[in-house]
């Protein structure tokens, strides 16, 4: 017996299973919804919904390994190749969301005082985001001279 798509897409839909399990277990119920829900449930295809349990577990997983590679991830301040600061990216989250005016403060003072600063993970090469910081050191540093050559011309 052939099977519209709409019967397969509807108990796809309401059994969570494939198009050919849907369509196969269609054709020997001839055509039956019903039957065909009885059928896939007594083979074991039926997946069961998930619950709000299963997604506060799958969220608590996420914040989990977010929370770990936060941990691992380092914002490293150097200068002249000696290390001036190295904080878990978790802690510069934290003051940044606290305390913002000390974070903007501190990313210009050492933008400005010609220090390099770099995200770090390990096993990582290098990330994107050292590619803007090196950008935004070298527009500083630009700036920083510019404003010293004018001072030294007054």
């Amino acid at each position: 017996m052939a099977v519209s798509l709409e019967l397969v897409e509807m108990l796809r839909e309401r059994a969570r299973v494939s198009y050919e399990e849907a369509r196969a277990a269609l054709e020997k119920c001839e055509g039956d919804i019903v039957e065909a829900l009885v059928y896939l449930e007594q083979q074991g295809k039926i997946k069961p919904p998930q619950t709000a349990t299963i997604c506060m577990y799958g969220f608590g997983e996420k914040l989990k390994q977010w929370f770990k590679a936060c941990n691992e991830t380092k914002l490293v301040v150097s200068k002249n190749d000696r290390i001036m600061m190295d904080l878990s990216l978790t802690v510069v989250i934290i003051v940044t969301v606290f305390i913002p005016p000390l974070t903007v403060i501190g990313l210009l003072v050492a933008l400005f005082t010609g220090h390099k600063i770099r995200f770090e993970r390990p096993g990582s090469t290098d990330m994107q985001i050292n590619k803007t910081f090196d950008e935004m050191s070298s527009a500083a540093t630009k700036i920083s001279e510019q404003v010293a050559s004018s001072v030294s011309k007054s």
